[in-house]
């Protein structure tokens, strides 16, 4: 398929959203991709919002100079730890800040840090922003950094963004499929539990209170902090609403140490249908906000959908 040159980052937005995929080799190419565009955003006075990793927000700092001070800065290191709760806390949440406005965001939810169980999160995230913000007046930018992830990770990326540029051109992404039929080729199957998991049946007899207790004890053994554990009571009483209260059904709930992780795993025969499930606010009439507040919590959340059920995997750092 042939490339179609387009105007680059900088240049005037269309109406409606805009997903572009940066690829970048070297910090020269990064910061004048991504200056061009936020200078481009300013220029039209667009709120601007640059939320990439530690080392790379503070490149994009030091570029931006007098001008860092009108443009909103988050480490995504921090803000999308878990790539679950970046829609919807940063990027629909700076959208609906700006109601009305077009606004231009630069988000990096995948850098050659994230570990092998966090890049299917990170790439469903990328396909889902397609769904997710196809109301908004949202320009995103996402950059990729062609020497240092791996040649598929580039490859998904043009399956997720409808267009790519390289700074100073913008084209027509080839390999751009629908959202949700890329969203679902990175629903994968989790690894497999260690054997000495601890395994609680969750149904209307032995339930929250159980999965509550046992996450504390082992959470509290580990030194995880107060504070923390007490997020991690909830995540666990969350997911055992929704395999007690709402799928109407019994399942499993493993719980184990791994990697200075507390990792909790439900499994059960309920079947989840909302692509965006936990990505959007549920309003404040809803009385049980079910996986958006597990996202919230959590440091990562994996969910993945197969004929017998749904498996979710949730990773509490200790």
């Amino acid at each position: 398929m042939p490339v179609v040159a387009r105007p680059g980052p900088g240049a005037s937005p269309e109406a409606g959203l805009r997903h572009d995929g940066l690829f970048y080799s070297d910090d020269t190419s990064y910061l004048a991709g991504l200056l061009e565009f936020v200078h481009g955003g300013l220029e039209r006075d667009e709120p601007v919002l640059v939320a990439v990793p530690g080392r790379n927000l503070e490149l994009i700092r030091q570029g931006l100079g007098r001008d860092a001070r009108r443009v909103r800065l988050a480490d995504m290191a921090v803000a999308g730890r878990n790539p679950g709760r970046i829609i919807g806390t940063v990027l629909r949440a700076f959208a609906e800040e700006h109601a009305g406005h077009r606004v231009r965001i630069v988000g990096e939810p995948i850098w050659a840090g994230r570990s092998a169980e966090e890049y299917p999160a990170c790439a469903e995230h990328e396909a889902l922003i397609n769904v997710a913000l196809a109301d908004t007046l949202v320009h995103v930018l996402c950059p990729y950094d062609t020497t240092r992830l791996a040649p598929s990770v580039l490859t998904d990326a043009t399956r997720t963004h409808p267009d790519i540029s390289d700074g100073s051109r913008r084209w027509t992404s080839p390999g751009y499929v629908d959202p949700v039929v890329a969203a679902r080729s990175f629903d994968r199957p989790l690894s497999t539990p260690p054997e000495d998991a601890d395994l609680l049946v969750l149904n209307g007899f032995t339930g929250l209170r159980a999965a509550r207790a046992r996450a504390h004890e082992v959470a509290t053994a580990a030194g995880m902090d107060p504070a923390r554990v007490a997020d991690l009571r909830r995540i666990v009483q969350e997911l055992a609403i929704n395999t007690v209260v709402h799928s109407g059904c019994s399942g499993m709930l493993l719980i184990w140490l791994a990697d200075g992780q507390v990792r909790v795993e439900l499994q059960d025969g309920g079947r989840i249908t909302d692509v965006l499930v936990g990505r959007r606010y549920p309003g404040p009439a809803h009385e049980n906000h079910g996986l958006w507040l597990v996202n919230r919590l959590a440091d990562l959340v994996r969910i993945h959908r197969h004929p017998a059920g749904t498996d979710i995997r949730v990773h509490v750092r200790i």
